[in-house]
């Protein structure tokens, strides 16, 4: 009997075992299973900043230039701002109803508001310190908005502006939590700030990577540990986005070592507070820009960078592939089927289909 009754533990827990194993394989109905694209235009360019406005694509990238395309018109607008002898760089992109702005990483860094009217380009901020590096601006409505930069003292560089972009002002350092020695950001794709509603999320990496929470648009903070990839320069959270209020989603990696996929992958369901590894050994390895799909309830996530673009529709616990394009550092979605990337010598409208 006792030999019977264990025989019949044991293939339970095999059949339980196998159960489970076939479970987590077997394909989810529905979901992307391929996509097509459109290069909308093509050029010696960088481009790290994108955001949509309606029918036009608004973009910043390398050698002082910015623009948008009108996906309507199929036209390009592209222009220049000149200082001095500087080629500035823009990889934080944010706007208002009215007005554009572009933040050039590096010393000086400096801020432009430019009218979506008439193209007319006024600098609104400078900074000059050689630490100074802005890697991410975002706006939480027509008239507060924030960007941040890698540390100049002992914390993150933080701006706010609460009269619609016409004045920005550093937070000073005893209003922010400390960051950890050689703990910064990365201008990887404009997405080391989410914003929902009043809340604000802010994500690190190098020897650290945190998350910064803010309750009342910058006004308090909390940090957060993460169990993400962290300890080195080039390693952490280079990405981040969050459905609602509650869930989130940020990845990176090790940016030296771009094929490893284990602990680059993280998530929370409480708003933050806490943060779990996923998606362990799945999918990708570094990436550059993650987001999730519109309507798919927290369910969908694309991800492009060192691995191409990848697609998970279990909230990023296993990720298909959908294509080989490593070019791509940065990608937004006009609606659940269509989005824009953009990144080395391109602008692309992609369709999920």
């Amino acid at each position: 009997m006792r030999k019977v009754i264990l025989f019949f533990g044991v293939f339970v827990l095999f059949v339980s075992f196998k159960a489970l194993n076939h479970n987590d394989k077997q394909p989810i109905p529905g979901g992307f299973v391929s996509m097509q694209t459109e290069v909308l235009f093509q050029d010696k360019i960088s481009i790290r900043a994108i955001s949509i406005d309606n029918n036009k694509v608004w973009y910043g990238a390398d050698n002082s230039r910015f623009g948008y395309y009108d996906l309507t018109k199929r036209e390009k607008f592209e222009d220049h701002i000149y200082r001095d002898t500087l080629k500035l760089e823009f990889r934080s992109i944010a706007q208002t109803s009215k007005d554009i702005y572009l933040l050039s990483v590096g010393n000086p860094a400096l801020l432009y508001q430019v009218s979506k009217k008439t193209q007319k380009v006024k600098l609104v901020y400078k900074e000059v310190h050689p630490k100074v590096f802005y890697d991410c601006m975002q706006f939480w409505n027509d008239k507060e908005g924030i960007a941040i930069g890698d540390p100049t003292e002992d914390t993150f560089s933080v701006i706010v502006t609460r009269d619609g972009g016409e004045t920005w002002t550093k937070l000073l350092s005893d209003k922010l939590p400390t960051n950890a020695q050689g703990e910064s950001a990365f201008a990887a794709s404009n997405t080391n700030i989410v914003i929902k509603g009043n809340d604000t999320w802010l994500v690190s990496g190098g020897k650290k990577a945190r998350v910064f929470y803010s309750p009342d648009k910058a006004k308090t903070w909390k940090v957060i540990e993460t169990p993400i990839i962290q300890g080195k320069a080039m390693a952490g959270i280079f990405t981040a986005d969050f459905y609602d209020s509650k869930h989130g989603f940020a990845t990176g990696g090790d940016y030296e070592f771009p094929e490893l996929n284990s602990d680059n992958k993280i998530c929370t369901k409480d708003g933050g507070k806490t943060w779990e590894l996923i998606g362990q050994n799945e999918g990708f390895g570094y990436a550059s820009c993650v987001q999730y799909v519109p309507g798919s309830n927290g369910k969908e996530l694309v991800c492009v960078g060192a691995s191409g673009i990848q697609y998970s529709q279990d909230e990023g616990a296993t990720w298909k592939q959908l294509s080989d394009d490593t070019k791509l550092f940065t990608i937004r979605f006009i609606n659940k089927n269509t989005a824009i990337a953009a990144g080395y010598n391109k602008l692309i409208r992609i369709t999920f289909i």
